[in-house]
């Protein structure tokens, strides 16, 4: 057998070359996503920045523990505490010390408006910044940048915590990496900020950790560690993690989808070679023999093609890392390191897709009587097989039933990225194992019109599509899965970003609403108190704020919540309360959403503040969860530390809103907030994917259908160079050239169109799953479907079709129609 397998490698070179591709292809793409994974793992220590040249930094507290039956939970506290005066004091008496804080500065001058963060003059050292131009702040009114020597000199206008003020440049520091600071003379920095954030204490840690006590509520930081003192002392982390997530979900797509288009090309090329089958067992080979040769052929395939694919996922990893890291989607570091696990995974997962193709339909072959196969070369009569009926029928069950246990049990996990990223591919691979059955009505009913006009290329189409049952199958497939997958990603994601849109229409009641950027740090009274006095306004000021609770005893989560005024609260917003009354709101209650475990009014419910203070507060409403941007409220005083960073005005009936306008934009032009009217700012506010995330799409998707295009094309070839005896038959019936590649490329064009039907219908199941949940959360929202997406992807599926079947068919019309016809198979 081996001298008969090495035969058919040579003569049967078009189609072993086809699945070569494919599988070469598949495993470069599970390799390129494996070490892009592997290499999120391990990310290097962030280094110590601001305080790297400080022996020892003390810190107040920035995590909140909480004890529980199964051990402490914890969570990062959004506000962290400051220093102790008293522990300050005692540290001074020890050694020297210095006393750091920040606070946000906005200023406007001949560099522009910056948000900038503010320090003392005396903690620049530890950071390495180096005057490079001018002299340190040695006046209240001075301060130092970092920029152009060409600042030292010039007034500038400075936003503090304290008011609006103009100092004078007196000295420019190198730009930093780590942020974008400004200092200011020690003493004057005390004034605008008191806290003390960190304290820099020249002494041993020993020492230190003495005067501090044990069990004392600050962090005594060294070597490594100082980084916690830093800007963003997790950013690389982070990052990680988030792209751990992203290359998570990449790699599950893209192997499913390359696992998915190998084992239909595999079976595929089998059930080519059905009359080169029946041959063969007319010459006397037995089932096991016919067999044992199709594994051998498949075993040296798939070995050549997975070597392959892991030298292509080599040479890929890299320029993917490139990619991620110019869209800023990895920190500046991030490279593929040595890893030899994904290769490992690569390699085997393409040999067994190869030999799991190869399976099914080879215990067919076997099965076929002689002249069984030669009868059944011309036709499919028996395209399903019971296993196909079986797995087929259910996997669509499994796919459907999850579908409605969603949207019964948990409409919510409906609209995580995970769930509708995944929940695709069960119906994919079930329409897939189904096509045969849906395909010969489908391309009955597309080719009923072009049946019905002058000429037999219509009924022609219609026939050798409806006859050649699984040829049609098998390039169906790969439209199948590329338009499923960019119907069902975008149409999830922009239906649900047009329900989150139509919550803050529905909900957002006022005329005028401001939003503090994230640098400035919020509003300060001075400001908020002139907005209010704006005649016929009425002014909701809210600030973001975290509130922790324990969930079922051992969960420690993190809210997002708003604390604002209750009796403001109702003229700005029209919040979907489902239970109590949001008036109740007070400073010993809390309004909470549906999501939370206790919701019940007048519940009694214990809750950490953002600064970690532990409070028990009752239920005073419960509002719905809608798609997750419905928060939690409290008032303000259980926000302790926060600023209100949204103002929201309300016209009173009979007012000049015009005048008031132009009063608002007055009071907060030196804060350099952006003042919108209702209908601007919703239009600003509208959920749209972030650069960053239509990226991270472009990864999960485009490296997906750039892949499933080929092997449409690879497909495509397979199936026409198969088609030689066809375009004898046709030529020698009288057909010209040109008359016989219409009819390849319509054929092409047809199936292409069958499966972006296919693909259309698992779209809309999936799509109709998560309009549903959102009709479950009490969000009513339209349908959304990526069109133009849609149209693109099957306009580019049908060239690449067309092309891949006209080529090799007009390559085989040079040669003489009696020879084609007696060519061998």
């Amino acid at each position: 057998m081996l001298t008969v397998t090495l035969s058919t490698l040579r003569t049967r070179w078009m189609t072993l070359v086809g699945t070569f591709v494919a599988l070469a292809l598949g495993v470069a793409l599970i390799a390129t996503m494996g070490l892009g994974l592997a290499s999120t793992l391990d990310a290097p220590e962030q280094e110590p920045e601001r305080f790297a040249g400080a022996p020892v930094v003390v810190r107040g507290t920035d995590e909140l523990r909480v004890p529980t039956p199964i051990g402490d939970r914890t969570q990062p506290l959004a506000q962290p505490r400051g220093v102790a005066p008293e522990v300050a004091k005692a540290l001074a008496a020890k050694a020297p010390t210095v006393a750091d804080r920040s606070f946000p500065v906005r200023v406007a001058g001949p560099g522009g408006d910056d948000d900038l963060v503010g320090h003392p003059w005396s903690i620049a050292a530890f950071g390495e910044y180096r005057l490079t131009a001018g002299h340190e702040p040695r006046k209240p009114t001075e301060v130092v940048l970092s920029g152009d020597a060409s600042l030292v000199g010039k007034a500038v206008s400075v936003r503090t915590p304290a008011g609006l003020s103009t100092r004078t440049v007196a000295g420019v520091v190198a730009p930093a990496r780590f942020e974008e600071p400004i200092f200011f003379a020690d003493a004057e920095a005390a004034k605008l900020s008191p806290r003390i954030d960190n304290l820099v204490v020249q002494a041993a840690p020993e020492m230190v950790r003495t005067v501090v006590g044990a069990g004392s509520d600050v962090q005594v930081l060294t070597g490594s560690n100082r980084r916690k003192a830093d800007p963003e002392p997790n950013r690389d982390r982070d990052a990680l993690i988030a792209m751990n997530a992203l290359l998570g979900t990449a790699g599950g797509v893209t192997t499913f989808v390359s696992v998915f288009v190998v084992a239909s090309t595999f079976a595929f090329a089998v059930a080519q070679r059905r009359r080169e089958i029946g041959l063969m067992r007319t010459a006397g080979a037995t089932p096991r023999q016919v067999r044992s040769m199709m594994f051998m052929e498949a075993v040296v395939v798939g070995v050549l093609a997975s070597v392959a694919g892991c030298v292509l996922g080599s040479y890929s990893a890299p320029w993917l890392a490139s990619l991620l890291v110019d869209e800023q989607l990895a920190p500046p570091w991030f490279t593929i390191g040595a890893y030899t696990w994904p290769y490992h995974v690569a390699f085997w997962t393409g040999l067994l897709v190869a030999l799991g193709g190869v399976t099914v339909a080879t215990v067919r072959a076997g099965r076929i009587r002689p002249v069984e196969a030669l009868r059944e070369a011309s036709v499919d009569t028996k395209a399903m097989t019971p296993g196909r009926w079986v797995f087929g029928a259910g996997l669509l069950a499994t796919g459907l039933s999850m579908l409605v246990w969603r949207l019964l049990a948990d409409p919510g996990d409906a609209l995580h990225r995970k769930t509708y990223t995944t929940q695709p591919m069960l119906l994919i691979t079930a329409v897939a194992l189904l096509a045969p059955i849906l395909v010969r009505p489908l391309t009955r009913l597309l080719a009923w019109l072009p049946a019905q006009l002058p000429g037999a290329t219509g009924m022609l189409v219609r026939e050798n599509a409806a006859a050649g049952v699984r040829r049609t199958a098998a390039i169906a497939a790969p439209v199948l899965v590329t338009v499923a997958l960019a119907g069902s990603l975008l149409g999830a994601t922009a239906t649900i970003n047009e329900a989150k849109a139509n919550e803050i229409r529905e909900q957002t009641r006022a005329d005028l609403i401001v939003q503090a950027d994230d640098a400035a740090g919020g509003f300060d009274a001075q400001t908020v108190a002139q907005v209010r006095q704006v005649p016929g306004a009425t002014v909701t000021a809210s600030a973001a704020t975290p509130v922790y609770h324990l969930e079922e005893g051992t969960a420690l989560i993190r809210s997002d919540a708003q604390a604002v005024d209750p009796r403001e609260l109702v003229a700005a917003r029209k919040l979907p309360v489902q239970a109590g009354d949001i008036a109740d709101l007070d400073d010993s209650s809390i309004v909470v959403n549906k999501e939370w475990v206790q919701h019940t009014v007048g519940e009694q419910v214990d809750v950490w503040l953002g600064d970690g203070t532990k409070k028990s507060l009752r239920i005073a409403a419960v509002i719905a969860a809608g798609t997750g941007n419905n928060g939690v409220y409290v008032t303000p005083r259980n926000a302790p530390g926060f600023t209100p960073d949204r103002l929201e005005v309300t016209w009173a009936a009979g007012s000049d809103v015009n005048a008031g306008t132009a009063a608002v934009r007055a009071a907060l032009q030196p804060t350099g907030a952006d003042v919108q009217t209702r209908a601007a700012w919703i239009q600003s506010e509208y959920p749209s994917n972030s650069r960053q995330t239509r990226v991270g799409y472009l990864v999960v998707l485009g490296i997906a259908l750039i892949y499933t295009g080929i092997a449409l094309g690879n497909t495509m070839m397979m199936a026409t160079s198969d088609r030689v005896r066809d375009l004898a038959v046709l030529r020698l019936a009288g057909a010209t050239k040109r008359q016989i590649l219409i009819l390849v490329a319509v054929e092409a064009m047809t199936v292409v169109v069958v499966g972006a039907v296919l693909g259309t219908i698992v779209t809309a199941f999936n799509i109709l799953g998560i309009w549903g949940s959102l009709a479950a959360l009490s969000v009513w929202s339209s349908v959304v479907l990526p069109w133009q997406t849609l149209a693109a992807t099957v306009g580019a599926c049908a060239v690449v079709a067309v092309v891949a079947s006209v080529l090799p068919a007009a390559g085989a019309l040079r040669t003489r129609p009696v020879e084609l016809s007696g060519a061998r198979e």
